[in-house]
């Protein structure tokens, strides 16, 4: 009988061998920029607890540090289109908020 087929487990990704070597430059390239976002959106998030830990500690002037370093982040972002540009204001609207409350 022909072997079956097994879907990738969770958190694999399936690999794909393009039929031409530009499908399968591209492939690799996708999956280059992929872990590029992915490391860099982890960054955004590290940034993100940290600014929520320095509310909840009360420490102006380390608040005022990490939101400078949440809207670097974002700004950046936005520039390299990791986000939209109206999810990167929201972010930012909400830390200011959270600030003057």
């Amino acid at each position: 009988m022909a072997e079956e087929k097994k879907a990738p487990a969770a958190g694999e990704k399936k690999k794909t061998n393009g039929r031409t070597p530009s499908a399968v430059k591209r492939a690799k390239q996708s999956e280059k920029a992929r872990l590029e976002n992915r490391s860099f959106k982890a960054g955004v998030k590290t940034a993100l607890r940290s600014f929520e830990d320095a509310l909840t500690k009360g420490d102006k002037k380390v608040v005022q540090e990490n939101l400078k370093a949440v809207y670097s982040l974002m700004d950046k972002g936005v520039k390299t289109g990791r986000y939209k540009i109206n999810k990167a204001a929201r972010t930012k609207s909400r830390l200011a908020g959270k600030v003057s409350a």
